[in-house]
């Protein structure tokens, strides 16, 4: 392990390949991660780019092809036990019995924990309290909707706002951002731009098994330090290509990227050169479409490092999964 102990989860070379009949998938490819303890840290990326693959492993639930992980000081792959009695894990699936009320699954949880009867008991009544469950604390856990069923007291969440429902989705980033004010350390994996952006201290963006970004998200912004124009004009392939070479070549553009149906610019002062940029279009007999101005977000990084949208990313994984 690293001399460093203050870290609470340490993963060097960490790599994961699935085997089928007609591929080899490379799902986790060398991912090296610090975590410091009582720190929220977002996993972020498309469906498919090794984020649950890695979390599994670091929760002791999949075997390490290589590379090494140490969790609250014990190694993953040699002291698998001593991890779990440090962690708690909920999937994208949820972990509760279905047959149980919710009070039962959650007194079980704690017994299960090495909690006695009373204790656990007490806790489950605390957290039904918390989590506002007392509407449905008492029924089966079969007879919860989706999103009921995801709201999970843990430390690894695999998606966890997945199927709720926007009122259910901020009391859970209340409760998140409650236990890191506890000194509790959250790896959180999400698709959710504006999920990891608003939830976490520190956060990785991994896409095709790889870290391509680690940093704060103002750090990570500022590695991008331009405003981004997305303009897209009533124009065929030709005119779009045409209008992409006039931008590139003004002084105040940075970058052009051509993405689908519209132009991505990046710019220095994005007020100054909204006007330049219309009248330079205007000029040159190109209509319009639509045009916005936004600073650097999460997924102008991810742009940055890959050479695609992570929404459109997410969006095309979408698409392919219902194909």
């Amino acid at each position: 392990m690293s001399e460093n102990r203050q870290l609470v989860l340490e993963a060097h070379g960490l790599t994961k390949t699935f085997f089928t009949r007609k591929e080899k998938i490379e799902a986790v490819r060398g991912v090296d991660l610090e975590i410091w303890p009582g720190e929220i840290f977002g996993f972020l990326g498309p469906n498919g780019a090794g984020k649950t693959t890695t979390l599994r492993m670091l929760s002791t639930l999949l075997p390490v092809d290589s590379g090494q992980a140490f969790v609250a000081g014990f190694d993953v792959g040699r002291n698998p036990h001593q991890v779990r009695q440090h962690i708690g894990y909920v999937s994208q699936l949820g972990g509760g019995d279905r047959l149980a009320t919710g009070r039962e699954d959650l007194r079980l949880q704690g017994e299960l924990y090495g909690m006695g009867r009373r204790e656990a008991e007490g806790r489950a009544d605390e957290l039904i309290d918390v989590l506002d469950l007392a509407e449905f604390a008492h029924r089966r856990v079969e007879s919860y909707s989706g999103g009921q069923r995801r709201r999970p007291d843990v430390l690894f969440l695999d998606e966890p706002t997945t199927g709720l429902d926007p009122q259910n989705r901020a009391n859970l980033w209340e409760q998140i951002r409650g236990l890191r004010e506890t000194g509790t350390t959250i790896f959180l994996t999400t698709h959710y731009l504006e999920e990891a952006d608003a939830l976490s201290d520190r956060l990785a963006i991994m896409d095709h098994g790889r870290l391509v970004a680690e940093g704060t998200s103002r750090q990570l912004k500022q590695q991008v330090a331009a405003d981004s124009v997305v303009v897209s004009i009533q124009e065929d392939g030709a005119g779009s290509d045409a209008a992409r070479k006039l931008l590139a070549d003004q002084e105040y553009v940075r970058e052009v990227g051509a993405e689908a149906d519209h132009l991505r610019l990046y710019v220095d002062d994005g007020m100054t050169a909204l006007p330049k940029i219309l009248r330079l279009l205007d000029r040159s007999g190109m209509t319009i479409k639509t045009i916005t101005l936004s600073e650097p977000t999460l997924d102008d990084v991810f742009l940055r490092h890959t050479g695609r949208s992570l929404r459109d990313a997410g969006q095309q994984q979408a698409d392919g999964a219902r194909q």
